[in-house]
């Protein structure tokens, strides 16, 4: 009989794994659920709940490890980071693990109670990224805003993005990629491109199902893929505007435009 133990390592490893359309659906659904408020001051890690929640994983021999837990609007319910593994949501105790999306009920705007703690960490964690580790598209004539897009080049919505980066730019928008990876079998094409002289001819290569070759180097792709999965990113493309609002999955040029200029 599968054990509950079997089951959660099970999980994990799916949501490592994930198709590239799945965060499509989710991501929309969770964009509009969102509250839209910014956060404007700095969560703190809570090490009292991160300890806690390390003692009990030890316990259950469950074998990932927390690095950090912020508070949500739920009352004593955390977003915790993991160590190479997806984010979930703990208790104040440390003893429950919830994977999914936990919304709160009771106005007409329904409000994900994530995701002003993820918006705050991905702000954060985004603008610290050096502008050498991605593949940047500037904004064609005044810069109207900007948009992290996690990346797959073998995921059919990313390559459905790609097609219309031009009109993306010409729109204002400036899209900064970021390498995700999303099997282990797709790594080697990513850090390909990554270390690729010209990685925008790179990536529109990889894109259109051509084969990369490049000597290897020093990398950011694992560093992304890591960054990703702390923010809840569970497919590609994921979208991520610079108030650290994820906005997307795969979004049509005019409206990935209206959703990154209005958030």
């Amino acid at each position: 009989m599968t054990t509950i133990k079997s089951r959660l390592t099970i999980l994990i490893a799916t949501i490592l794994l994930t198709a590239c359309g799945q965060n499509t659906a989710q991501s929309a659904t969770k964009a509009t659920a969102a509250t839209q408020s910014t956060p404007t001051t700095e969560q703190q890690s809570n090490s009292e709940v991160v300890a806690a929640l390390q003692n009990n994983l030890v316990k259950s021999e469950v074998g990932i490890k927390p690095i950090a837990a912020y508070a949500t609007a739920m009352p004593d319910i955390f977003w915790v980071n993991f160590d190479d593994a997806p984010a979930m949501f703990t208790d104040k105790t440390g003893s429950y693990l919830i994977q999914g999306q936990i919304v709160k009920l009771g106005q007409p705007d329904i409000q994900d109670i994530g995701a002003d703690a993820i918006a705050n960490i991905a702000k954060q964690s985004l603008a610290s990224i050096d502008s050498s580790e991605m593949i940047i598209y500037p904004a064609k004539g005044k810069k109207q805003a900007a948009v992290y897009v996690f990346t797959d080049p073998t995921c059919s919505y990313c390559q459905k993005l790609h097609k219309e980066i031009e009109q993306i730019t010409a729109g204002g928008i400036e899209v900064r990629y970021l390498a995700w990876p999303r099997a282990e079998r797709d790594i080697p094409l990513v850090e390909s491109i990554w270390c690729s002289t010209d990685r925008k001819a790179a990536l529109t290569a990889a894109k259109q199902g051509q084969t990369i070759n490049s000597t290897t180097c020093d990398n950011p792709v694992k560093r992304h893929k890591s960054l990703g999965l702390q923010l809840g990113v569970s497919g590609t493309p994921a979208i991520f505007t610079e108030s650290g609002r994820q906005i997307g999955g795969y979004l049509p040029a005019s409206e990935l435009i209206k959703a990154a200029t209005s958030n």
